[in-house]
């Protein structure tokens, strides 16, 4: 609102999510990003999991993305039709950005600005909303389908996988040795470049130092299914290593 539009509210929720991270490529995702961006910036696409908050939090990486100019275009992949009710839509996140732009500015000046902004970013043509069945199908990611996985190897330079229903088809829904580097098991065959936001709640993963494991353990039982932990983990792609 307008009393706080200066305070960073993120921070503090920041530093504390930090401690939580059982794996963080945010340092070679960035070494990554600043190459597209050297480059005059990428085709990166975001595969989007839930309408609400969460899609909001996308459309503020999408901004980043554009606004640092990692990406010249983002692509959201969304679900053609909800498999479950929060699943989002072309229209979730075309609502959403309408619902932004509409705001008061008087009363939510930032996020005012932030739908405007997201609603150029639309109309040019930077951001853009693809629908595929593929995405609220249980086929594990490997057998990502056609012309999908062709069109994701040529043209995506990135992609941001979200949320642990995606992660979960990521590893085919199998139960990995949890320290199994992620590059091994998802970056070896991913279309292209790829990086899994995820908190946890389901129990599988990969990629997880053997000592961040036991860590989780000792803090929690429910470690692996309460979403107080999370990884982010970074892969390059099939025929990219």
């Amino acid at each position: 609102d307008s009393e706080n539009a200066s305070v960073d509210v993120f921070e503090k929720i920041l530093h504390s999510a930090e401690e939580n991270l059982l794996h963080d490529d945010v340092d070679t995702l960035t070494k990554y990003c600043e190459q597209l961006r050297v480059k005059g910036g990428g085709n990166v696409d975001i595969i989007v999991d839930n309408a609400g908050f969460e899609l909001v939090c996308d459309l503020a990486l999408a901004d980043h993305l554009v606004a640092s100019k990692t990406a010249k275009t983002v692509t959201f992949q969304l679900k053609a039709h909800p498999t479950f009710v929060s699943d989002a839509l072309a229209k979730d996140l075309i609502e959403t950005v309408e619902y932004y732009a509409d705001l008061d500015e008087s009363n939510y000046p930032n996020a005012k600005r932030a739908g405007i902004r997201w609603q150029k970013y639309l109309d040019e043509g930077k951001w853009v909303c693809s629908e595929n069945l593929f995405w609220c199908q249980p086929f594990a990611m490997w057998d990502m389908t056609e012309p999908l996985r062709s069109d994701m190897k040529e043209r995506c330079d990135l992609a941001f996988v979200k949320g642990d229903a995606n992660y979960r088809r990521l590893l085919g829904d199998r139960l990995w040795d949890l320290t199994a580097p992620f590059q091994d098991v998802v970056g070896c065959y991913f279309p292209c470049p790829v990086c899994a936001l995820r908190t946890l709640k389901a129990e599988l993963g990969c990629g997880i130092e053997a000592e961040e494991v036991e860590k989780a353990k000792a803090l929690d039982d429910a470690w692996m299914t309460n979403a107080r932990f999370a990884v982010v983990q970074f892969g390059t792609g099939a025929g990219t290593e």
